[in-house]
């Protein structure tokens, strides 16, 4: 604070120090062009003997650069606050107010200059109107500036800040009250052009102005003088002080400012967006090349090897869209084509190699999974032999217990495998039946389709025509009104030209009765082909009833060729439900060559209808003996009743 006051009276002004504080030992003097301004004597230093310094002031024409004192010498003691704050409420000056500490701090002539301050140099920022930046923790010391036409004295450092208002976005103009009455722009402009360059200035008749900076950080330092006490020259007058109130204010232009500002920094952002997006984008495919003689040869040869098939049919495709084709090209391009079309045959015979490696695979799977059906059966048959008595007597309670165990899960596993196989062969034989379905409807609607598209194709062709001919007769009722309003009736070109029209519409007419016979034609073929195919379909009808009628003349004949068996099995399946759980058991039994219990059956059964009784299927299968057989297995406890399939023996002995 004390170095602050010192540079204030020595160096703050807007005049150059006329000698070099670092090696002057000579008296400070102040405005010289007014009188000699002289300080005597020296400051106390430390516990030596004490020094006094005399200040004289001699009167001057031009009071504006000197403070308003008594010509006659004053002596003040230089480390004595009280005389100090005196003399400043005489020149109508706030007190600092700081008591105990010395203004002036102690000065070293041995130095030359003052202790605790370093040398004065031009970056020194405590040069500047602003002064360096202070520690938060320590109150802010604002200095006396000098100006040409005015002096401007700093507020009361333990006074809180001027109050400010929320400053708006861009600020470059700020709002200074409590100018003197008799302030000028001129003055004005001498205050604060030392904050930056100014771009305009609005003053207003009470006392107050707005001055609009040219950056941001002018209002700043317009800021650092809010709160100072202006005067006017040496006058006390009242209309040339006053005390600065400096605020942000609120202008168009600078919001304007401020949002280009803002939206140039948006498009600089979406900028590096783009460009960050472009540069993680995956590079883009090369572009096709122009088409030329040179370049179609690449291309057919290109389209010759497997290998690069595709750019080159891609690039062939591109030229096509592009329209390159015209009456000079078009062998080249049917040559392209006709290479790209010889590549449909590998492609058929890919897709069948393909097919035939699937179907391999399928077939091994099914071998595979036959052959651990197998072992697992083994696995079973394992089990339950070590099931009877004559071994399970033998075992401990814990190792009949994991036997069981095993033994359960094994059927299990093997009841699984078993469906998933049933499985693959059911999807087998309904893949042939679709086969043979969609064979036999294919034919049909080819012939149906190809017929289908003739008579389009005529209906088509009727409707050009008779369009063609529409458009005909309209040029001649457009001719004949035109040979009406011209009144050229011996015009031989238009006679002529009516004439060639008139034969053409005959012509047309002509066609058009030829086409439409053509096309009543069709339409007959195609409602006699309708009727022959509902006749075939008819006979085939037909042919099925006898068919069914043959075999049940089959089926009696054969009653009556074995009358003891008619009655000793009298109708041994009763209904097509029997029928079709006969062949459901019978495939089932065929993969089960070692028999299979009867719950075993059910369980299967079961899961294809829940309906279904263990009862009658036990009744169903003891009614058919040469179908299927029981056999007792097992002995004591493990004896258990297992029925296998004997339908090729039995087919034998029938």
């Amino acid at each position: 604070m004390e170095s602050g006051f010192w540079l204030s009276f020595s160096s703050l002004g807007l005049n150059q120090l006329p000698f070099d504080p670092a090696n002057n030992n000579e008296p400070l003097q102040f405005g010289s062009a007014s009188g000699p301004l002289v300080t005597e004597g020296l400051i106390e230093n430390g516990g030596e003997s004490s020094k006094k310094r005399k200040r004289t002031n001699a009167p001057s024409a031009d009071n504006s650069r000197t403070l308003n004192v008594d010509s006659t010498a004053m002596t003040l003691p230089m480390s004595d606050p009280t005389a100090w704050a005196t003399a400043m409420n005489n020149l109508g000056m706030a007190p600092l107010g700081i008591a105990g500490q010395p203004i002036l701090p102690d000065f070293d002539p041995a130095l030359g200059m003052m202790t605790g301050i370093p040398p004065i140099t031009p970056m020194m920022p405590g040069l500047g109107i602003v002064p360096p930046p202070i520690p938060p923790d320590m109150p802010v010391v604002k200095e006396i500036i000098h100006c040409k036409s005015c002096t401007l004295f700093p507020p009361n450092p333990n006074l809180p800040p001027p109050a400010t208002r929320e400053r708006p976005p861009g600020c470059k103009t700020v709002f200074v009250g409590g100018l003197p009455e008799n302030g000028t722009e001129q003055i004005i402009v001498e205050v604060f052009e030392q904050c930056g360059e100014i771009i305009a200035i609005r003053k207003s008749k009470k006392n107050f102005c707005h001055i609009r900076f040219a950056e941001e950080y002018m209002v700043d330092k317009a800021l650092y003088l809010s709160g100072y006490r202006i005067r006017l020259g040496s006058s006390t007058d009242k209309k040339d002080t006053g005390r600065l109130h400096v605020d942000f204010a609120q202008a168009r232009d600078d919001l304007y400012e401020w949002e280009c500002k803002q939206r140039m920094l948006a498009r600089e952002e979406r900028h590096r967006r783009r460009m960050e997006e472009e540069r993680l984008r995956p590079p883009s495919p090369p572009p096709v090349v122009h088409y030329s003689d040179h370049e179609c040869s690449i291309v057919a040869e290109k389209l010759k090897d497997d290998s690069k098939f595709s750019e080159a049919v891609q690039t062939l495709l591109t030229w096509i869209e592009r329209g390159e084709v015209n009456r000079r090209s078009a062998n080249n391009f049917y040559s392209m084509i006709q290479s790209a079309n010889s590549h449909v045959r590998r492609l058929v015979n890919e897709k069948a190699a393909h097919e035939k490696d699937m179907e391999e695979a399928k077939e091994k799977f099914k071998q595979a999974l036959s052959g651990i059906l197998i072992q697992f059966e083994q696995i079973v048959a394992v089990y339950h032999s070590a099931s009877k008595q004559k071994a399970w007597d033998h075992f401990t309670k814990a190792q009949r217990k994991n036997i069981s165990v095993w033994c359960k899960q094994a059927e299990e596993i093997r009841n699984i495998h078993n469906d998933e196989l049933m499985g693959i062969r059911r999807e087998e034989e309904m893949e042939m039946s679709d086969d043979e379905i969609e064979e036999t409807t294919e034919r049909k609607e080819t012939e149906e389709s190809a017929l289908v598209s003739q008579a389009e194709a005529l209906k088509e062709e009727n409707d050009s025509l008779r369009w063609q001919l529409d458009a005909y007769r309209n040029e001649v009722e457009l001719l004949k009104q035109e040979q009406g309003k011209a009144h050229r009736e011996d015009d031989p070109n238009k006679e002529q030209q009516l004439k060639l029209l008139q034969q053409a519409l005959q012509g047309m007419q002509q066609h058009l009765l030829k086409v439409q016979e053509e096309y009543k034609r069709k339409e007959a073929e195609l409602e006699k082909i309708k009727d022959d195919k509902l006749q075939v379909e008819k006979m085939l009808e037909n042919l099925k009833e006898k068919e069914s009628c043959a075999s049940r003349l089959c089926t009696s004949s054969q009653d009556s060729d074995y009358p003891l068996e008619k009655t000793l099995n009298s109708c041994p399946v009763k209904s097509e439900r029997e029928a079709l759980l006969v062949g459901i058991i019978s495939t089932f039994l065929h993969v089960h060559p070692f028999g299979a219990s009867i719950e075993y059956i059910c369980s299967y059964l079961h899961r294809l209808d829940n309906k279904i009784c263990t009862s009658d299927v036990e009744c169903l299968m003891s009614r058919l003996q040469h179908t299927f057989k029981q056999e007792m297995t097992g002995v004591g406890a493990s004896l258990e009743k297992r029925w296998k399939f004997c339908g090729f023996e039995g087919l034998k002995l029938t």
